[in-house]
């Protein structure tokens, strides 16, 4: 049929155009492993929202995500669990201010075995305890938390023959569902979860036995043309958004910024 040729045509004027005004896109985002949950409720909510957009999501570590990004890795926006990593990735040229604070997260003592909200930090020593997992403190935030909470309680010494290490919070997590490790101080937002939450409570380590957990976000230069990165940054300020994470145990800032 002649009105084939021509259909074709229009078709690819209109994608090309779409293309052209940035009005579908797709966005690759590095994230936190602790926002494993949250995000996959967020992402669904967000496609409905933006439907033109698409988000490809890769989950780990924040340390070793910074390091990716700074060696040129193709991510368009980094969410990270620990704001000085993407503050480092602006001052390196790697990112775009402004860094943009998401979130503030806590830790927690979880255990698939005994419920750990009976516990505290000092029942680590425990004999039964033989196995305790925290993140690697060299590269992700949650882990390097729990290192000072347990220095703080003075037991990061004596503990040093139980402590096995997770690669991100998830993974560590992951070791102690398994139970690889009897116990461990995991990311209030991953005990949150409706399937971790029905195996265990948890202990809510204080705020002031650690350094913040401030996290935040910010858009790289590889994904500074990025509409569907800079449509996913507005839509995680929306009050929509914000009731999603704070059900999974996160506290919020007031006010989003500009």
């Amino acid at each position: 049929m002649k009105s084939q040729p021509l259909l074709k045509l229009v078709l690819a004027i209109l994608a090309l155009t779409a293309s052209s005004l940035g009005l579908a896109e797709t966005a690759r985002v590095a994230a936190a492993a602790d926002l494993r949950f949250a995000l996959n409720e967020l992402l669904p909510l967000f496609q409905k929202n933006n439907p033109t957009h698409q988000l490809e999501l890769v989950m780990g570590s924040s340390g070793k995500f910074m390091q990716q990004i700074e060696n040129g890795a193709p991510f368009d926006i980094f969410f990270s669990a620990d704001v000085n990593y993407p503050k480092r990735l602006v001052a390196s040229g790697k990112a775009l201010a402004p860094v943009t604070t998401y979130a503030f997260g806590r830790i927690v003592l979880w255990s698939a075995k005994v419920d750990a909200s009976k516990l505290s930090l000092q029942s680590l020593t425990q004999p039964e305890f033989r196995k305790i997992a925290i993140a690697a403190p060299a590269h992700a935030p949650y882990g390097a938390r729990a290192r000072e909470a347990l220095e703080h309680a003075g037991l990061w010494t004596v503990l040093q023959n139980k402590l096995v290490f997770g690669e991100n919070i998830s993974h560590t997590a992951q070791l102690i569902d398994t139970q690889a490790a009897e116990i461990g101080i995991i990311a209030l937002s991953l005990a949150m979860n409706d399937t971790l939450k029905a195996k265990s409570g948890y202990f809510l380590i204080p705020a002031n036995t650690h350094q913040a957990l401030e996290q935040a976000y910010a858009i790289t230069h590889y994904g500074r043309n990025n509409t569907a990165a800079r449509a996913f940054a507005q839509f995680m300020r929306t009050p929509e958004a914000r009731q999603v994470m704070a059900r999974y145990g996160f506290s919020l800032p007031h006010e989003a910024r500009p």
